[in-house]
């Protein structure tokens, strides 16, 4: 993954108007096929952590969610999923997380919510509840919202299907719940960022 940052890096830098040719897309190399049923609707679906530094870089430098989601076609949705399995409050952010889709502010908290697990300072929900307050959210909404029957739904959602696609690592991008981005590949390659972005594209019309 290092490998995969350091060579974004050199071609951002690089590619001034220069499109590079992305090579076919192929089973094992620009992705993964999955042993599972393909999803009823087009969708992509990201798993990250707020404490992964790649994922920082993918979300904050890079900005490849962002981008991800600008070039889906009509009619497919992009979902940010949190996993639990990184860091000492991991488990808070993946139900703060929920507490923001549920109420509709995931843009106006994520870069504080990265930024302070990136330097480690939560230590309780409390840390994370007052990121909430200094961008927008008022006590009343965290207070009453936190432990809601919603956000246990979509902190239930965000748990099953991590083990559902098996997530150990992150980030980790699904296509139509049945292609994942095989970030190796781009890694050894030296992949850009526009490849990354083009084989999302493509694999959201494969059968």
């Amino acid at each position: 993954m290092k490998k995969l940052l350091a060579a974004l890096v050199v071609a951002t830098a690089t590619m001034t108007g220069i499109q590079a040719q992305a090579a076919e897309l192929k089973d094992g190399e620009q992705y993964i096929t999955l042993n599972q049923a393909r999803a009823a609707q087009p969708e992509v679906i990201e798993f990250f952590s707020f404490y992964c530094p790649h994922c920082y870089s993918f979300e904050m430098q890079y900005k490849i969610p962002s981008k991800v989601k600008a070039q889906l076609p009509q009619g497919t949705t992009f979902k940010q999923y949190h996993v639990d399995f990184l860091g000492p409050q991991g488990e808070n952010l993946t139900r703060a997380w929920a507490l923001a889709m549920a109420l509709g502010v995931e843009d106006k908290v994520k870069t504080a919510l990265f930024e302070g697990a990136q330097a480690n300072v939560f230590k309780s929900m409390d840390d994370i509840r007052q990121k909430f307050i200094d961008n927008g959210i008022t006590a009343e909404q965290f207070d009453g919202s936190i432990n809601s029957i919603i956000v246990n739904s979509l902190v239930k959602k965000q748990q099953n299907l991590a083990e559902q696609f098996h997530v150990y690592k992150v980030p980790s991008f699904y296509v139509n719940g049945k292609f994942l981005v095989n970030n190796e590949f781009f890694e050894n390659r030296g992949s850009p960022v526009s490849d990354y972005i083009k084989t999302v594209s493509e694999l959201l019309n494969k059968d």
